[in-house]
């Protein structure tokens, strides 16, 4: 019989290391000892040369297989399929991209000054109401992430029109980074945590995105507005969307335009400063998600005007020497002005996050009459792309009759089964023509989708235009229209996202990009890196575009905004009831911040508190007010007090002090005389500075003045 204590002590300890693993004795060997293998380790892809998943080497995997230079993108090839088909199936049943979102339902009203460039009624037709569904997101991160990353945005719309479904499927920046879809996969994963750690999470300050962006200079432009402020927005409400690509629009008499879509905020284009977006990032993962929601609840709906910017269509799809099929290029507005032709609001919050948000399913390829695709060979993979990635992640091909996927047209499209088929079909054929189901349903040539004759004819081959080898003019003229500021701040992130490249080469080969950029830029970012300053032949460009700084010429409105009041039991809480009905008609959020929770005030004087300073950080206000009576309070006793008022400062929002208030602004250190900040004896003439400056967004000159510091 087997002694128990012998039997323990020799079984192995789960908490100890695993053994070596050894070979078998090769009985072919005369020691006993392996041979080398001739044959590949079937668990390790070590080869020399890039090849197919079959083994087939690849001659070229940055240029899809098209029909002549301009062509479209062939069918036939293998390698975009199979790569894009790859990529597309990497996450079950998480996006790959786009993870992180939130949505709305809205409503589209057209101007009806449309009707010359095409014939989608939606558009057409003025004052059509059109049912839209949209769905901010960040690109980078998973479900988990948080909203306030510096990344690219997502601003996809659904619009159920009366002619079928068309998305408009676009990001917050009018460009991307790469010109071509097979190299889609490549940007996706040099920006996503690195394979062996899976980190870091939501962020493109690591090596492999460097090295790409600097391996491949035609994301030049694309890393420039990434750098800018645009990479971190206020809130969705204040971002911009683009359609990026160029798109063809036919009119009803058949004429055709190229186009380029833009989604213009009423409220003005804003965004956080880079220190605020990382406390954000702590203090409410939420940030976005919870202001887009907030506004519609509280009845301030978010709203974008849908513009386009109107070109003709010449043979040779340029403008003004701008190649439009070209993603990494952008109009300038200056040369090519937005014609506003309707304007979107949101208004109601989804009722189920997964059913909506989670489930809604956007594709380039959605389209309508009047509006068509081009040669784009981004635009031309993502045609392919959406639609393989829907069958994986929503379960099969009829992922159409999921409820906020459903057309608001009729439908029938002659499908049958399939996984999550809920649709019950009539008849007995699926074909056409036919004679048993009386030849329905019936095609329509005329009213119906038509693809625009164009002619095609070309070399088959993966052809790189001579177009698309300028890598940085448009960088240039993206940072020669930025203010000061916002160019202090863009050599300020690059700085710090390639400080924390490990790689020198990494840090070297951008610096050389960017001194192809601006020799000032590529001083600045040399010096913080602590690196020598590369030569660089800089591109001549035009004058610079206004339009693409963000620092307003004169106020916008303020909607949803936010400003904080931080009061003490026995101070002045009429600055309170003051704001708010001074700032109700503009719907500003008035918040009462104290040292305790539950009501503040004495006598017939109480306020509620919204926010315990334990509780709260200066993000979530746009502007802080100081009452009068808080010196010597527990308020003003508390370390936190200081830490807002000196963050709000650092972040360049307003500030306002009112009577013995100052006490507080002097212990944080904060200058009364500084631009933005506004010392009161009573709260006469404080509704209207706090409404200058949150139409303002910030202190333009106080940033200035920190970022020379």
């Amino acid at each position: 019989m087997t002694d128990q204590t012998d039997s323990h002590r020799d079984a192995p300890d789960p908490g100890a290391a695993p053994p070596p693993r050894t070979a078998p004795p090769d009985p072919r060997s005369p020691t006993g000892v392996p041979e080398p293998s001739t044959q590949p380790d079937a668990r390790r892809q070590s080869g020399e040369r890039l090849t197919t998943a079959q083994g087939l080497r690849v001659d070229d995997t940055d240029h899809s297989l098209t029909a002549g230079p301009r062509g479209p993108v062939l069918l036939e090839d293998h390698h975009l399929r199979e790569k894009i088909t790859h990529f597309d199936h990497e996450r079950i049943p998480e996006r790959v991209v786009h993870a992180r979102g939130a949505g709305a339902h809205g409503t589209f009203r057209a101007y009806g000054n449309a009707a010359s460039v095409t014939r989608a009624a939606f558009l057409a037709e003025t004052d059509r109401e059109t049912d839209v569904f949209v769905r901010f997101s960040t690109v980078l991160g998973s479900r988990g992430s948080a909203d306030t990353v510096r990344d690219v945005r997502g601003f996809a719309t659904k619009f159920y029109t009366d002619e079928g479904v068309f998305d408009l499927v676009g990001n917050n920046f009018p460009v991307f980074f790469i010109q071509d879809a097979v190299k889609f996969p490549d940007i996706i994963h040099a920006g996503k945590p690195h394979p062996d750690r899976e980190i870091p999470q939501a962020q493109s300050a690591h090596d492999t995105f460097w090295d790409f962006i600097s391996s491949h200079t035609e994301s030049t432009h694309m890393a420039m507005w990434a750098m800018s402020d645009r990479a971190i927005p206020r809130s969705y409400r204040t971002m911009e969307g683009f359609g990026v690509h160029t798109f063809r629009l036919e009119a009803a008499d058949g004429t055709t335009s190229l186009v380029k879509f833009h989604w213009k905020p009423v409220l003005g284009v804003h965004s956080q400063v880079w220190e605020e977006a990382q406390i954000t990032q702590g203090a409410d993962a939420d940030f976005h998600r919870r202001d887009l929601a907030d506004a519609i609840d509280a009845g301030a709906f978010p709203q974008w005007e849908l513009a386009l910017q109107v070109m003709p269509d010449s043979p040779d799809e340029t403008f003004e020497g701008i190649d439009l099929l070209d993603p990494t290029k952008i109009v300038p507005e200056e040369i090519c002005p937005v014609q506003r032709v309707g304007i979107m609001t949101l208004h109601a919050n989804p009722t189920n996050y997964f059913a909506e948000t989670e489930q809604v399913a956007f594709h380039v390829d959605h389209l309508v009459p009047g509006i068509h695709v081009t040669n784009d060979p981004l635009m031309q993979g993502r045609l392919f792309s959406y639609l393989d990635t829907q069958l994986t992640r929503l379960g099969g091909p009829n992922f159409a009759q999921l409820p906020v996927n459903r057309p608001h047209a009729p439908v029938n499209d002659m499908l049958r089964d399939g996984m999550h088929q809920t649709a019950v079909h009539d008849g007995v054929v699926a074909y056409k023509p036919n004679a048993l189901d009386g030849d329905l349903p019936a095609a329509s040539p005329r009213d119906g989708f038509v693809t625009v004759a164009t002619p095609v004819d070309g070399t088959k081959a993966r052809h790189h235009p001579v177009s698309f080898t300028d890598h940085f003019s448009q960088a240039r003229l993206f940072w020669l229209s930025m203010s000061p500021v916002e160019q202090a701040h863009i050599a300020q992130a690059y700085t710090f996202e390639l400080g924390k490249c490990a790689s020198v080469q990494v840090r070297q080969n951008m610096l050389a990009s960017l001194a192809r950029v601006d020799d000032e830029l590529a001083s600045r970012v040399a010096a913080g890196l602590g690196l020598p300053v590369p030569a660089g032949d800089v591109p001549a460009v035009g004058e610079p575009s206004p339009a693409l700084s963000q620092v307003p010429r004169s106020p916008a409105r303020v909607d949803g905004r936010v400003v904080g009041v931080l009061v003490a039991d026995d101070g002045d809480l009429g600055v309170v009831g003051t704001l708010r009905s001074a700032l109700a008609e503009h719907r500003v959020v008035v918040r009462v911040v104290a040292a305790h929770g539950g009501e503040v005030g004495s006598g017939g004087v109480r306020e509620t508190v919204d926010r315990t300073i334990l509780a709260t950080r200066s993000v979530e206000y746009d502007a802080v007010v100081v009452a009068d009576g808080t010196a010597g309070s527990p308020l003003a006793a508390d370390g936190r007090t200081p830490v807002l008022l000196q963050e709000a400062y650092r972040h360049g929002k307003a500030i306002a002090v009112v009577g013995d208030g100052t006490e507080l602004l002097h212990a944080a250190g904060v200058a009364a005389e500084s631009p933005g900040v506004h010392v009161l004896p009573d709260d006469n003439g404080l509704d209207v500075a706090l409404l200058h400056d949150l139409g303002m967004h910030r202190s333009w000159e106080r940033l200035m003045a920190l970022a020379q510091a």
